[in-house]
């Protein structure tokens, strides 16, 4: 640009060749705001002088650091295309009137004239269409075939597990095992689960029985000591081991009469991982002697006798359920548990499903009345539950929580029996209930702990109410003693030669309302998961 040229001049760059027509035509194309692409040859093109200087004329800046100068055909204001150093923000939006520049050989030219203040941006977004939507359509074709793969994927693997059919599958893999595999002393399957709850004790009498061979049998007290039963008893979960009695063939239920068996195992070679089931120890016998064996892995159940008839219930005071524990969330009484052992405490699913983190929680054993005070808290190392829980639902509702510490037991804290495989109990047979919860319907929880005796309900009524057999219903008809939000987890235990826990507090329409029974979630249906569970961290404790 030449320095000595004042305002209102401008240099324009002088064709030689092209009429005014053209000049004049080009001009009112860039007025339309139409997008022309012209490619132009070097025949096509005139002979124009190098021009010094681009002019473009600004929609928008009215910057005042610029000389301003008028083209004398249009009288449009014209900007230099050299800005000043510091321009103001936001930047122009320039126009291109008539830029002509020398021709390269060999390389086409193109004139263009933009769009007018995106008056035709979409027209712009037409064009770019077709590309967007070969784009989407590629992303659509891509996550098409990683549906029909996945499904593809799903239905091998259901296939796989039909094929198990008559076998047994391993839940840690596909990999499915002869049912005569199973209990025989031997880990076939990854984790060893096809070696887990093989042991059990049953009847009212809790004789001991071993799974082999695809059946149950009992163990005649041939050949038996206490080190078998130390064993039998890390099987069953247990860390601790009581006592062993022999028990008369005659005195215990009919079921468990047959099918027995005795161990012949070198008792001086006996390890501490070896597996009662193990086929090669086992042999079928007539127990010529006439008494099998019951195993007694924990002292449990026993309490001061009291006769309570929670709603309308009576408060507790110390020792009267010595089992009972108050489950802390974040520093709050959220649910209650029972303890079973000293590491173990069991409780309902739905206290914790989604808040599983063990350090947000604590266990307070012992306990009466609520706040706590300087009751020592306990802390907790794991969280279970059951696997096939689901939210809202009253199936495996059941839960266990491993301290990371053991309990001290002492005559505020004593474990709760478990009831045996086969234990039945009656129906209408009085069992108590205990927890924080509420006094009245819809009330706040207690501050102190209560108990209460309810009756069992017999399970045609459960059943009518559309439940299972995970499900036991216990209550007045007429309404009373009940449990309510805060008794959830909770145990109704009821008596026999110790007290046993029947029950875990699941559910409740009302607390005590008539006709309306408290729900709660069947131990007898859950013990092979809880000895599962408890089995296998005893073995890797081991």
């Amino acid at each position: 640009m030449a320095s000595s040229q004042t305002a209102g001049e401008t240099e324009r760059p002088v064709s030689q060749g092209g009429s005014r027509q053209e000049r004049d035509a080009l001009e009112e194309g860039t007025e339309s705001g139409a997008l022309e692409l012209v490619s132009v040859t070097e025949e096509d093109l005139p002979v124009v002088e190098t021009p010094t200087t681009f002019n473009v004329s600004s929609f928008s800046s009215q910057n005042s650091h610029s000389s301003r100068f008028y083209d004398p055909d249009t009288q449009d204001p014209h900007v230099p295309v050299e800005l000043p150093a510091v321009a103001s923000a936001p930047l122009p939006v320039y126009k291109a009137h008539n830029i002509q520049i020398p021709p390269s050989p060999g390389v086409p030219v193109i004139k263009v004239q933009p769009f007018l203040d995106g008056e035709r941006l979409s027209d712009l977004k037409s064009l770019c269409w077709p590309y967007v939507s070969r784009r989407l359509l590629a992303l659509l074709i891509i996550l098409g075939l990683l549906i029909v793969l996945v499904l593809v994927l799903g239905i091998g693997l259901g296939v796989g597990l039909k094929s198990c059919s008559g076998k047994f599958r391993c839940l840690s893999s596909v990999q499915c095992i002869s049912r005569n595999a199973v209990c025989d002393g031997v880990e076939d399957c990854g984790d060893g689960e096809d070696e887990l709850s093989c042991v059990r004790v049953s009847g009212r009498s809790s004789v001991l029985q071993v799974f082999s061979r695809g059946s149950w049998r009992t163990v005649c007290s041939e050949g038996w000591d206490s080190h078998l039963g130390s064993v039998a008893c890390r099987q069953l979960g247990y860390n601790s081991y009581v006592s062993s009695t022999d028990v008369p063939i005659s005195s215990i239920e009919g079921v468990f009469q047959n099918n027995l068996v005795a161990l012949n195992i070198n008792q001086t070679g006996l390890q501490d991982n070896v597996k009662i089931q193990n086929s090669s120890h086992l042999r079928k016998t007539q127990c010529t002697s006439g008494v099998v064996t019951a195993v007694k892995c924990i002292e449990c159940g026993s309490r001061p006798a009291v006769h309570s008839r929670i709603v309308g219930g009576n408060l507790s005071r110390s020792g009267l359920v010595p089992w009972q524990v108050s489950l802390h969330y974040q520093n709050q009484h959220l649910c209650g548990g029972s303890v079973i052992s000293e590491r173990w405490i069991l409780t309902a699913a739905h206290c914790v499903y989604g808040f599983a983190q063990p350090v947000l929680w604590a266990v307070y054993a012992g306990i009466i009345n609520q706040p706590l005070g300087v009751t020592e808290a306990l802390s907790v190392e794991k969280i279970i539950y059951h696997a096939n829980y689901r939210p809202g639902g009253l199936s495996y509702n059941i839960a266990l929580i491993k301290l990371k510490l053991p309990l001290s037991f002492n005559d505020q804290v004593v474990p709760i029996c478990l009831p045996s495989y086969g234990e039945s109990f009656e129906d209408g047979q009085m069992c108590l209930i205990s927890g924080w919860g509420a006094t009245e319907d819809g009330g706040e929880a207690s501050l102190s702990l209560h108990t209460a005796q309810v009756p069992l309900l017999p399970s045609r009524d459960c059943r009518r109410l559309g439940l299972t057999s995970w499900n036991i219903c216990a209550g007045f008809s007429e309404g009373g003693a009940g449990t309510c939000q805060g008794d959830s987890g909770g145990p109704l235990a009821c008596q026999g030669s110790g007290w046993t826990l029947v029950v875990v507090g699941s559910w409740a329409e009302s607390c005590g309302q008539a006709n309306k029974p408290g729900i709660y979630t069947s131990i007898s249906e859950a013990l092979t998961w809880i000895q599962q569970q408890m089995e296998k961290e005893e073995d890797q404790r081991r």
